[in-house]
Order: C-alpha cells, then sequence, then structure tokens
C-alpha cells in the first residue's frame, strides 16, 4: 500500500474528522428544515454553521500539511527561504 492511499495520519485527523461530522449533522438539518417550510432566516444561519465546520476542517488539514509534510519534504532552509515558507503558512490562515 502507498502513503498516498493508506496510512498518510496525522494528529490533527481525527479533529478533522469530527468537525466534517459535525458539518455533516448541520447539513443533515437544514435539509430538514427546507422539507419542514421553516423560515429562511433559520436556515441560514445552519448553513453559516455548516460552511464555518467545514472551512475550519480545511484549514486544519491544510495547516497540518504545511506543519508536517512540507516541512519534511524541503528538509533545513536558511533564514530566507524559511520566512518564504512561513509567511504562505500564514497566508493560508486566510483561505
Amino acid at each position: 500500500m502507498s502513503e498516498a492511499t493508506h496510512g498518510h495520519r496525522h494528529d490533527t485527523h481525527s479533529d478533522i474528522v469530527k468537525r466534517l461530522k459535525r458539518a455533516e449533522g448541520h447539513l443533515k438539518s437544514v435539509i430538514a428544515m427546507i422539507e419542514d417550510g421553516r423560515p429562511c432566516l433559520d436556515i441560514a444561519q445552519q448553513l453559516h454553521a455548516v460552511e464555518k465546520a467545514i472551512t475550519n476542517a480545511k484549514r486544519t488539514l491544510i495547516q497540518d500539511h504545511l506543519d508536517h509534510c512540507l516541512e519534511d519534504s524541503v528538509g533545513s532552509l536558511g533564514r530566507q527561504q524559511r520566512q518564504a515558507i512561513d509567511e504562505f503558512r500564514t497566508i493560508t490562515k486566510y483561505l
């Protein structure tokens, strides 16, 4: 088995799964609310919760990748190269 298909795990992955399961619960709630004819404001609030949970999961995954996979790939770097990677890591927080 290749690492790309199996065995690629980091400590944050369980947190990411929790966030996505929370988003899944919110999404099921949104579907039920629409089917039940609930007010648009209530539905929009739940959709916002889904969006936020997925955004947080994505951000955690990307940061984790930068902290582990990218660091392992590039190895030891000089100060300027290190600064560029640190700036890249910082800007990804705005994804």
